[in-house]
């Protein structure tokens, strides 16, 4: 990767170096950071997904204070659920993002019956339309983040009951995930003609793909395909590149990983259960790769606790070949100290540059 010149750049600046294959002034921070920004800016968490406005100027707000790079985006990992007819809960108390609370697929003859909604008016879909309009507003790309088919299909089901149905009845699986996959394209397309296909990022993640809920044998069956359809898809529709959250521990699945097509400079971020190090030599040439620093220790630990683990994930990352993201291995906890996003900060400061 060529050394850019400037000796300091704009957040926009820097991200566009990495994409380019450039080399930017200091490693870009992200720190995964939605539900956190209701507090930093007085705002209740349920705000950071029912009002797409509050969300996005909380999290430009926070941005702001902390000075990471990171742009706003809609996200949640429960997604699925009420897109395809079902209904959430929004968090309340201490909950940090929405809940399915009624799943609408029960029985295999819910799978049969089951028809996919117009994309345009399911669940979340238009509250992150009006989010995606405001990021083009401020001239950034337009996300959409909507998790693997896979994931859709077990939160409309609710991941126990996808479970037994991999192993009793696995045609039917692969009858939900299909038709999973089938809205996920119609949903992409319907930002493409929006907002055009160079200005769009597919932004997915897998959290029910981790191996404390399915095996890799099982991850190559009833994922993966689906998962590199939607991307090759995509990228046929001019889709430039993918930014995919491979969360949670998945070690056993990363070789398959490397079956995915991700694009012109796509983003791989990776749970804190995955080492770095593995993931820079086998994704670091043809990926920007991102994280992964423990989320637990970014609310429960000390600040010195949180530095120094943030300034191992900094030194390991930086040389990827591609490019690195400093991130957290998943979102930030909303209950995190502010002085520890501070701290991390500070670690980006003292060790990320190049």
């Amino acid at each position: 990767m060529e050394t850019d010149k400037d000796s300091k750049m704009t957040s926009a600046e820097r991200m566009k170096a990495l994409f380019e294959g450039r080399r930017p002034d200091r490693v870009p921070f992200n720190p995964f950071a939605i539900g956190f920004c209701a507090g930093i800016v007085g705002f209740e968490i349920a705000d950071m997904y029912s009002d797409p406005r509050k969300s996005f100027e909380a999290q430009l707000m926070t941005r702001e204070l902390y000075g990471y790079d990171a742009n706003p985006v809609y996200a949640y990992a429960s997604q699925g659920g009420w897109e395809l007819g079902g209904e959430i809960k929004f968090p309340t108390g201490n909950a940090q993002a929405p809940v399915v609370s009624n799943a609408p697929v029960k029985t295999i003859e819910d799978i049969e019956r089951l028809e996919m909604p117009d994309v345009s008016q399911a669940g979340a879909l238009p509250l992150m339309m009006e989010f995606a309009r405001l990021q083009s507003d401020k001239g950034m790309a337009s996300a959409l983040y909507f998790g693997t088919p896979f994931k859709l299909a077990a939160n409309a089901m609710e991941l126990p009951r996808m479970a037994r149905l991999m192993i009793k009845e696995p045609n039917y699986v692969h009858k939900l995930v299909r038709k999973t996959t089938d809205f996920t394209i119609k949903a992409i397309s319907y930002w493409i003609e929006v907002f055009g296909a160079e200005k769009v990022i597919y932004m997915d993640g897998a959290p029910t793909e981790a191996n404390q809920i399915m095996s890799a044998k099982q991850f190559e069956t009833f994922s993966l395909p689906y998962i590199i359809e939607v991307h090759e898809r995509a990228l046929f529709m001019g889709v430039k590149r993918f930014s995919t959250h491979v969360c949670g521990e998945q070690n056993l699945n990363l070789e398959l990983w490397q079956k995915v097509p991700m694009g012109d400079a796509g983003i791989m971020s990776f749970g804190h259960e995955v080492d770095l190090n593995k993931v820079k030599r086998m994704f670091g040439d043809r990926c920007i790769i991102a994280g992964n620093v423990e989320p637990s220790r970014i609310q429960l630990g000390s600040p010195s606790e949180v530095y120094e683990l943030c300034k191992k994930a900094i030194i390991d990352g930086k040389d990827s070949p591609r490019g690195y993201i400093f991130m957290p291995g998943c979102e930030l906890p909303p209950d995190a100290p502010p002085y520890n996003i501070y701290t991390m900060k500070k670690a980006v400061d003292d060790f990320g540059s190049y």
